[in-house]
């Protein structure tokens, strides 16, 4: 035999070739599934819920001011402007049977002054949300539901929500308003 023939191998079979690659493929599939799926378990997942209030639901019964973990509620009052009448005399604004209609304490119905009002013409204003001075009272909300249309309605800031595990006001809310949702809905908004 020359050099040249003894160092040649022999041909693989068509079905040892076919078996080869075989196992090598399903091998490769089953170490990247595995490895995709351990990459999914090891990872924490972000917060796909958050915590919402449903306006047709709420009765602003005052627990999201008082029962919320956070010192100020992360409950505000919301204002949907395209529902907004733009009233004079404001239900969500002004205290019921007010004397006289001026911005005096005794006669606002927001007891920290978080709703503002800016004149827009003869008979109309545009009433605005302080959030920084909002504690989710609900009293403008009631006010404007009962004497209004309803324009003031109360939501959970996602900012400013700690997240709970079990939300503190949920647990007490006597109308069942606060429920998780999907983080990718939408605020729940009134109009």
């Amino acid at each position: 035999m020359s050099k040249n023939n003894q160092h040649k191998k022999s041909p693989i079979e068509r079905r040892q070739f076919l078996k080869v690659v075989g196992s090598g493929i399903a091998g490769g599939t089953i170490l990247a599934t595995t490895g995709f799926l351990f990459s999914k378990t090891g990872k924490k997942e972000e917060t796909s819920y958050y915590w919402q209030i449903d306006p047709a639901k709420c009765t602003q019964c005052g627990r999201c001011e008082t029962d919320c973990v956070l010192y100020v509620s992360a409950v505000k009052c919301f204002h949907a402007n395209k529902v907004c009448g733009y009233c004079d005399l404001c239900g969500g604004y002004y205290r019921s049977n007010v004397k006289e209609l001026n911005t005096a304490a005794e006669n606002l119905m927001c007891p920290t002054g978080a709703i503002q009002r800016k004149f827009v013409e003869d008979p109309y204003f545009e009433y605005e949300i302080i959030e920084d001075l909002c504690i989710g009272c609900g009293k403008c909300v009631k006010g404007c539901t009962s004497f209004g249309n309803g324009s003031l309605y109360l939501q959970i800031k996602r900012d400013l929500c700690k997240d709970c595990n079990e939300c503190a006001i949920a647990k007490v809310c006597p109308s069942n308003a606060i429920t998780r949702v999907p983080i990718e809905q939408a605020y729940k908004l009134k109009g």
